[in-house]
């Protein structure tokens, strides 16, 4: 009995500690891209050898924290109600994904540093998936354009946010100009010539 709870006590304290050290390192990095690992554990109020005994570089930790980031952002999409008019749709997909994208946006920019392409491009699943539905719903129903492809149009989606996400960050965009601008650009991407 008493092994068993030791056991259970190890977990626990192993547990807290990766979440302490993901939520550091979001904090960290948010601050200084460049951040250490010796930073991030420092932050997380841990012992190097700890943060080693669960990421043994960096690159496994923007992974991990990539993969984390991503499993929020889907909770949040998931919760999106995305029935009724599809316009109506579109705009409410577009305000929480701009709202994630923007509050992740330097993550992002790190992790693009660190990471192979297909480990950033792998972890958009099923938002991805997401909005290749919306697409071929508003082709249906004649809202949306059908002479393009729905990857296309997809891709043009995914990379308006992160482009004005990168131009936010690098200070040529202010949070104001991208929220108000976005869905009428996405709007003239995506409307059928008939409705235009």
């Amino acid at each position: 009995m008493a092994s068993v709870q030791r056991e259970r006590a190890v977990r626990s304290d192993s547990t807290r500690n990766r979440d302490a050290i993901l939520q550091a390192a979001a904090e960290c990095l948010s601050v200084n891209p460049s951040a250490s690992l010796a930073d991030i554990a420092q932050a997380a109020g841990i012992a190097r050898i700890t943060l080693y005994g669960h990421f043994s570089s960096r690159n496994e930790l923007l992974t991990e924290l990539v993969h984390t980031s991503m499993a929020r952002v889907e909770a949040e999409l998931a919760s999106v109600d995305l029935s009724g008019d599809t316009w109506h749709a579109l705009e409410a997909l577009v305000a929480s994904s701009w709202r994630l994208v923007s509050s992740l946006s330097v993550l992002r920019g790190v992790a693009e540093h660190a990471l192979p392409a297909d480990e950033m491009h792998g972890s958009h699943g099923d938002p991805r998936t997401r909005v290749e539905h919306l697409l071929a719903r508003g082709r249906a129903d004649g809202s949306f354009r059908d002479d393009q492809s729905i990857a296309w149009q997809t891709a043009c989606y995914f990379s308006l946010l992160h482009g004005a996400a990168a131009e936010v960050r690098a200070g040529r965009l202010s949070e104001d100009e991208v929220q108000e601008s976005l869905i009428q650009t996405l709007r003239a991407l995506l409307q059928a010539p008939s409705a235009q």
